[in-house]
């Protein structure tokens, strides 16, 4: 018989800090219970506290008995396994502080999320659960990768324990079907109990890869309401339910699960994202980790070439495993030298420069800027591979965030200018892809909240490429800097805060140039017009 969780407000949770309002979490409970759901999974129950998050991260006994659940609705939560692994009480005593007799707790079911190097340890915690009365699940993660010597030893090693279901994640979302039967097998060598199978849908096969689990014998089944969960999601409860009719125990009625996607979940994707897309498609054929594509599709910053550059990057120097540090460190990579070995006031000093954005009103007014170049003979510096104006009018491409780097290095080969970069800094695989093209390396630090000029580099508050540019100009002592192309963001636009946020720190430090706008700008920097120059 299949027994099927509903894992929608924990794997959900990722995308709305598990902060569901008490209306929905009801109207999904009584859902649950049309459909015939044999588990909630409610939520976390976790010992993190950083950052707010909404009750159903922590799920404690007493946030679930203010629920509505009906008489014989079966409740779960699922414990990140490194939490006990890693606790200095160790892992019994962490597990005693999270979990009481289950004579005195609404939860029926506990379940950790375990990676392979934790899995003996949490074997632990499950037979102490057990004894209090729990229903026991393992969800081992990432095991695609694994070797079938390492899986099978997974299945003997339970053995030993009185779990209820030993369940797979196809974490990455990578496997296929023949890959699930692989898992399922490898596990049955030495597992004789239910085996259970979580599937995401990076390539759009976590329901058949949950359907071919069943057929080589899985009898528990994770789903989320419209696959809501971390990356693109999960198989979707309600395709599942239609599938399986036939195959449980009772006709599920889905007219309330409908209903409810319809008037609710289906605008909160709307709104969240979640769900397949041509990113996570690649973050599931390359491995890479989805929480990866789902921070870059939730920042503005990054555009298509970005996020396509950081999967390539990711590709090749791995990146099965998030880490929020290395997303920082595309964002703003530079540490504190910010020493290069070009100093900009060799071609810059006492010259006026034009910085050229991307915003649209530079394609506008092109024949304004070029005429006034002409005449005028400034220094041009384009950010990163902009290009309004002729390009035979332009001195260099100035570029500074890594991302933008990787996801133009092509461009720059084929671009006649110069390019100012923070070279020394790029690192080996970063600096070969741009290998060929003429590099002026002006050193780059980012400190937030800071602009700081030395001759040969300099400490900015980000690493956007405007912010490279006007440490560039003002280390290279230019007498004057005009902006054409920084039309500005909507005001709702975070991009917007930042860039106002940025201007206003340069002009207040020391040793700041003038910089004036010669095209239309929504910031609050002084501004002329192109046709008065």
């Amino acid at each position: 018989m299949i027994t099927l969780i509903d894992c929608t407000l924990r794997d959900g949770g990722y995308y709305n800090n598990w902060d569901f309002d008490k209306t929905l979490i009801a109207e999904y409970l009584d859902a649950m219970g049309a459909a015939d759901v044999d588990f909630v999974e409610i939520g976390f129950r976790s010992f993190d506290r950083s950052g707010f998050k909404g009750a159903c991260a922590y799920s404690t006994d007493d946030f679930i008995r203010s629920l509505p659940i009906a008489s014989g609705q079966k409740i779960g939560v699922m414990v990140n396994a490194a939490e006990v692994v890693k606790h200095p009480a160790g892992v019994l005593e962490a597990t005693r502080l999270l979990f009481r007799s289950r004579s005195e707790s609404p939860v029926t079911l506990v379940r950790f999320a375990c990676h392979l190097h934790e899995f003996e340890q949490t074997l632990c915690a499950c037979a102490w659960l057990k004894e209090q009365g729990y229903q026991v699940g393992i969800n081992l993660m990432q095991v695609s990768d694994r070797t079938d010597e390492e899986v099978e030893r997974i299945g003997f090693l339970a053995a030993d324990y009185p779990l209820d279901a030993l369940y797979f994640a196809d974490s990455l979302g990578s496997m296929d079907p023949d890959q699930t039967s692989r898992i399922v097998a490898l596990l049955r060598r030495g597992w004789s109990g239910a085996i259970g199978i979580h599937t995401h849908d990076n390539m759009g096969r976590a329901v058949a890869n949950t359907l071919r689990a069943i057929e080589d014998g899985a009898t528990w089944i994770d789903s989320t309401v419209t696959g809501m969960g971390r990356g693109p999601g999960n198989a979707q409860t309600e395709y599942l339910l239609m599938e399986l009719d036939g195959k449980r125990a009772r006709e599920p009625r889905l007219s309330q699960l409908l209903a409810l996607i319809r008037q609710r979940f289906g605008p909160m994707q709307q709104a969240c994202g979640w769900g397949k897309n041509p990113y996570y498609h690649l973050s599931g054929k390359y491995g890479i980790h989805p929480s990866y594509v789902q921070e870059m599709l939730a920042d503005p910053r990054y555009g298509e070439a970005e996020i396509l550059a950081v999967i390539e990057h990711l590709r090749s120097v791995g990146g099965k495993k998030f880490s929020v540090e290395i997303m920082e460190q595309g964002r703003q990579m530079y540490g504190q030298d910010a020493r290069g070995n070009w100093e900009p006031s060799s071609v810059l000093a006492g010259r006026e420069v034009l910085i050229l954005g991307a915003g649209p009103s530079a394609e506008v007014h092109a024949a304004a800027i070029e005429a006034w170049v002409r005449r005028s003979r400034p220094l041009v510096l384009a950010l990163n591979t902009v290009s309004p104006i002729s390009a035979e009018l332009i001195d260099f491409r100035v570029a500074s965030h890594p991302f933008r780097l990787m996801a133009d290095a092509l461009a720059y080969v084929g671009m006649q200018q110069p390019l100012i970069a923070p070279a020394s800094r790029l690192g080996e695989s970063l600096g070969q892809s741009i290998a060929g093209v003429r590099l002026f390396d002006f050193g780059l630090a980012v400190q937030p909240g800071a602009f700081t000029f030395a001759k040969d580099g300099a400490v900015v508050p980000s690493s956007l490429a405007i912010a490279y540019a006007l440490a560039i100009a003002t280390s290279g002592r230019a007498n004057r800097v005009l902006l054409a192309g920084f039309d500005g963001y909507a005001a709702d636009d975070p991009r917007f805060a930042e860039m106002a946020e940025l201007l206003a720190i340069y002009q207040a430090s020391q040793g700041a140039v003038l910089i004036e706008a010669v095209t239309p700008t929504r910031y609050a920097i002084p501004s002329t017009s192109i046709y008065a120059l």
